[in-house]
């Protein structure tokens, strides 16, 4: 086995109807129901017009500036996938464009996520195809490797497993364990419920503020 060099077939998948579920739920919401320590970093931004991203992680690891991988990756895709990038943050190359998102699109990729740098704006930026990346650069990539497909990375402290969750809106983008996307669901459509009754408190008799207070109190805060 050259060194460096992988491709692991095989891949899973999270049921359909848990990723459309999560699909349904705010980023924020979900973020909150994972302890608030589930993050891809804020410089991962949508690159798109707008729309929901909720697909199921076919992961790269590359050699910053190199895609030969998210080729391969591109080429390995099915309906539903969502190709994560570990490119370690470098945005000196461009690592996708509009002519390699349109070959991800026709296998049915729903979206990418790179810890890279993304080219072709003008493309990007007025389609609702979900592109998550971390800036922009006109100059390409090259194609050399290495690199790794279907393997765990990390997006600055994000871990993702092949086959979990990949859920973005226009807060950013974050990563649900496959194992805890059930229970996130349920986790995550009760907090929906409490902030609808919240909302509708505000509009009509009030939202009930006696908590602030209450724990400026506890903390010794003076003037309260």
């Amino acid at each position: 086995m050259s060194l460096g060099f992988r491709v692991v077939t095989g891949h899973v998948r999270t049921d359909a109807a848990l990723v459309r579920a999560l699909g349904e739920i705010p980023c924020a919401v979900l973020s909150d129901n994972l302890g608030r320590m589930v993050a891809g970093g804020a410089r991962l931004r949508p690159m798109h017009r707008g729309g929901r991203l909720a697909g199921t992680a076919l992961t790269v690891k590359t050699r910053p500036g190199d895609n030969l991988m998210i080729h391969k990756a591109a080429d390995m895709a099915e309906p539903g996938d969502v190709i994560v990038v570990d490119a370690g943050g470098d945005l000196t190359n461009a690592l996708i464009g509009e002519l390699i998102i349109a070959h991800a699109r026709s296998r049915g990729v729903v979206g990418f996520v790179v810890d890279g740098a993304v080219r072709d704006m003008d493309a990007i930026g007025q389609d609702d195809f979900p592109v998550y990346a971390a800036g922009v650069s006109h100059r390409g990539p090259y194609k050399d490797g290495p690199g790794e497909v279907n393997v765990p990375i990390a997006l600055d402290g994000m871990v993702i497993e092949p086959g979990d969750v990949i859920v973005g809106d226009l807060d950013g983008v974050l990563c649900v364990p496959r194992a805890q996307a059930a229970e996130l669901v349920e986790a995550g459509r009760a907090q929906m419920e409490r902030e609808a009754k919240t909302l509708a408190a505000i509009a009509g008799a009030g939202w009930d503020r006696a908590w602030v207070d209450q724990i400026l109190r506890e903390k010794g805060c003076a003037g309260v």
